[in-house]
């Protein structure tokens, strides 16, 4: 199957640096709207047969366009929602973002048993993001889209595709509306293919300061 995993458009809460994951969320910017509207032009050579949101508002306003343009039915997943800040919630201070980035960059490279301060655990964040693409798998479809959330999709890839390290995830934030493109199966693995539109590399790339970068909620 071939996964296409795209961030939301911009919302009020991206452009003030907020850790802004509870539902329902904010809608979107008009540069937001924007974005979501040029969604069926960018994915215009992907035969796309299941389309999938997270509960929070922005996923279903960044789909629309999509699901307009291609008479396709919009499943909504409480799975694939942003990663829960729990204490973090509508914090913005480096310190604070630092940390909801750290804490679920460690769930990708297996330290799962850690919590969010307040927050779920990187095995139930990875559990129930893991259910959404195994229900997707079962659709039949040869590509499925799931509109999802930046840190979610960067955790996610970076524990799931065989060929995404850590570093590598953490180093590059996604885009509004920026996707990742996978191959695979759950059960034999993914591949990542390409990063916000740029081929994946095996090479390591890992922030200058040595951290996880980007706000990408």
């Amino acid at each position: 199957m071939r996964l296409l995993l795209i961030r939301h458009g911009q919302t009020p809460s991206n452009l003030a640096g907020l850790l802004d994951t509870a539902a329902p969320g904010p809608g979107l910017t008009g540069t937001g709207e924007r974005q979501a509207a040029a969604l069926p032009a960018v994915l215009a050579d992907e035969d796309i047969g299941a389309l999938y949101v997270s509960t929070l508002v922005r996923t279903r306003l960044t789909a629309a366009p999509l699901a307009a343009a291609r008479g396709l039915e919009i499943r909504v997943r409480e799975g694939i929602r942003e990663l829960a800040a729990g204490e973090l919630e509508m914090r913005g201070d480096e310190e604070s973002v630092r940390r909801y980035l750290t804490t679920a960059f460690a769930w990708s490279a297996g330290e799962t048993e850690l919590r969010m301060p307040g927050g779920e655990s990187g095995a139930e964040a990875l559990a129930r993001f893991d259910a959404v693409v195994a229900e997707a798998a079962a659709t039949g479809a040869g590509t499925v889209a799931l509109v999802s959330h930046g840190a979610a999709i960067r955790m996610w890839t970076a524990a799931r595709a065989q060929n995404v390290e850590v570093d590598f995830a953490a180093a590059h934030a996604l885009a509004n509306t920026g996707v990742v493109a996978l191959e695979g199966t759950s059960e034999a693995g993914w591949k990542a293919l390409t990063w916000a539109g740029t081929v994946v590399s095996p090479r390591d790339v890992v922030a200058e300061d040595g951290g996880p970068a980007g706000r990408a909620l």
